[in-house]
């Protein structure tokens, strides 16, 4: 009789034989013990290799490229930065000598939950991986490739960069012209009771945040996420830090003119929400006049890139397409801003391939 039990037989006052009955019929329970099952790491890892990594795969390059979302070449290099990064994604022996997973495996799976938007235990059956790990590995994959890959790839743009968003925003007839801002809301299916009210908007449905600068070629420059849903574009433009470095006197000069007249700041392209800043384009709400109109269907035409920038982000990474499934922000954080420097990633690797064409949204 352990501790508990002998404790509980002195304090109870019932009768003794039906203490004595209850006490030996829960020690005779036996323990619910956690069910193993043998799913032959080795199996999987060697099926994953043959279908996709070996010299001559069994899926074509159009196919990795469809379900992993990237080209094999960038995959590998992610995962080769992320295993010398984490010592999580190396692959080593049990207690028993066995091999475990391999960091194919444990990043795949992570992939898959982020490119569509799955549940842990779907990725079982195929990678070989069991619902815990596969979550375990989503979140020390995101951690890892922010921490890897942040510095580079969500960077406030450089000497060269701005040359080139200057000169693509000259030829459209937008002199100046840095991109375009807008927010997306990601909803929130497992907020917590407590938050809901704070987190609940228009769409009567909590939802999380992000604001984001995006460019013509789709890289998203800036961005800001985690404000409760119930805030509009105008409560997280005073809380992002988008414009900390004009405030701060370090933002790079930039000289150009119009009608005569030289300006040393860019602007970004905005709807109509957004207050009357100099760094802010807005639409005309009435145009009267050719000139005004034509002016107001350029305006919105190019403003639309950030949208793009979220549809593209949001079909590449179901998971932040559909309800958000965990409980803590934090978690949905860094998988935001991983999803992000995956997306630009994609966008360097792939930028020679598909050369950028100016969509006439109007027609």
């Amino acid at each position: 009789m352990n501790h508990y039990l002998f404790r509980k037989f002195l304090l109870d006052d019932s009768d003794e034989d039906e203490i004595i009955e209850e006490l030996v019929m829960e020690a005779s329970q036996p323990k619910r013990r956690r069910r193993s099952i043998q799913r032959n790491h080795l199996v999987g890892h060697e099926r994953l290799f043959l279908d996709y990594f070996a010299p001559t795969p069994i899926y074509p390059p159009a196919l990795f490229r469809r379900r992993f979302r990237m080209k094999r070449s960038l995959f590998l290099r992610i995962q080769s930065q992320v295993e010398a990064h984490d010592s999580y994604f190396v692959q080593k022996r049990n207690s028993a000598n066995k091999l475990g997973l391999s960091s194919l495996q444990k990043i795949t799976a992570a992939l898959r939950m982020l490119a569509y938007g799955v549940s842990g235990d779907l990725i079982d059956e195929y990678v070989r991986i069991g619902e815990t790990t596969a979550l375990e590995s989503l979140k020390k994959f995101v951690t890892a490739v922010i921490d890897v890959f942040s510095e580079e790839y969500l960077r406030k743009p450089n000497n060269e960069d701005i040359a080139r968003l200057l000169a693509h925003g000259k030829r459209r007839g937008f002199p100046g012209m840095l991109g375009s801002i807008d927010c997306m809301h990601w909803k929130w299916k497992n907020c917590p009771s407590a938050w809901k009210g704070q987190y609940c908007g228009h769409i009567r449905e909590p939802t999380i945040i992000l604001e984001a600068v995006a460019s013509y070629d789709l890289w998203i420059w800036h961005a800001f996420f985690g404000l409760p849903g119930s805030n509009n574009d105008i409560n997280v433009l005073e809380r992002s830090h988008v414009f900390n470095e004009f405030a701060e006197g370090r933002a790079p000069t930039i000289h150009y003119s119009i009608n005569g007249h030289d300006y040393t700041m860019g602007y970004y392209l905005a709807d109509g929400i957004y207050p009357k800043w100099a760094t802010f384009v807005k639409t005309i709400p009435a145009p009267q006049g050719q000139k005004y109109k034509l002016f107001a269907a350029a305006q919105e035409a190019y403003r639309k890139d950030v949208e793009r920038a979220f549809g593209v982000l949001q079909a590449r990474f179901a998971i932040v397409r559909g309800p958000a499934r965990f409980f803590h922000l934090e978690t949905l954080k860094k998988i935001m801003k991983a999803c992000i420097i995956l997306h630009n990633m994609i966008v360097e690797d792939e930028r020679d391939d598909n050369e950028v064409v100016d969509l006439d949204y109007e027609q």
